[in-house]
């Protein structure tokens, strides 16, 4: 049988079941559980740490009336890092190269952003849709080419995390498919390829580290502008 790249890109799926909500469920394990105390031990400490460093940078451009999503965007923020750095693990699936689950997490939030700014300040959002001191010929352009790049906004932040996820991981298993071939024929330059494949997944580490930091932040932005 004949196995594409791209397979691991597919759900995977038992009995005809789907899987993939077990593979989203399944970092919630990782997260400290219900206890009298609020330290337990020093891994509940360096978790409560993280999410505080998380929440304060998140919660640093918003003003009063925006921390109130500081619970939502904190725990999207942690649920992607969480999912990317576990879909860098041998023989697991990463939901968030699924451009269907991106738009699904991206869509509502962005058009919670946009509902927020029209009920509270509809003039003001509006207004962002016409730059001050625009020549009148050019006004209904102008207006088209906004609403267009506002419109845009869930599309872009799906396709940035599915398009950066989806590229490192194909590297990836290119990379280690020639580390694999290469060893009984030519044995130096598969130790070299190793090497990059090790560097390279560092620097995917990384990246799955930005990709879910950009995300909520252009969130936060987005309803920065609204409130």
């Amino acid at each position: 049988m004949n196995v594409s790249f791209f397979d691991q890109f597919s759900s995977p799926s038992l009995l005809g079941i789907p899987l993939v909500l077990i593979s989203m469920t399944f970092p919630a394990l990782l997260l400290p559980s219900l206890d009298n105390r609020w330290i337990t031990n020093r891994l509940s400490t360096l978790q409560l740490w993280f999410i505080n460093l998380v929440t304060k940078q998140l919660m640093t451009p918003l003003n009063k009336k925006g921390h109130k999503w500081a619970l939502i965007l904190t725990s999207l923020m942690i649920f992607l890092l969480l999912i990317n750095l576990l879909g860098l693990l041998p023989y697991t699936f990463t939901p968030t190269t699924q451009l269907s689950m991106n738009l699904a997490l991206a869509f509502p939030l962005w058009l919670a952003t946009l509902l927020t700014g029209l009920r509270n300040q509809p003039s003001a959002s509006l207004a962002h849709l016409l730059p001050e001191g625009t020549p009148t010929p050019l006004i209904p352009a102008l207006i088209l080419i906004e609403t267009t790049s506002l419109l845009i906004r869930p599309l872009a932040l799906g396709v940035r995390l599915t398009a950066n996820l989806t590229a490192g991981h194909l590297l990836i298993q290119l990379i280690s498919t020639a580390t694999t071939a290469l060893f009984s024929t030519m044995p130096l330059v598969s130790l070299l390829t190793l090497l990059v494949l090790f560097l390279l997944t560092i620097l995917e580490v990384a990246v799955a580290m930005i990709q879910a930091y950009v995300f909520v932040l252009l969130l936060s932005l987005y309803l920065q502008e609204n409130i």
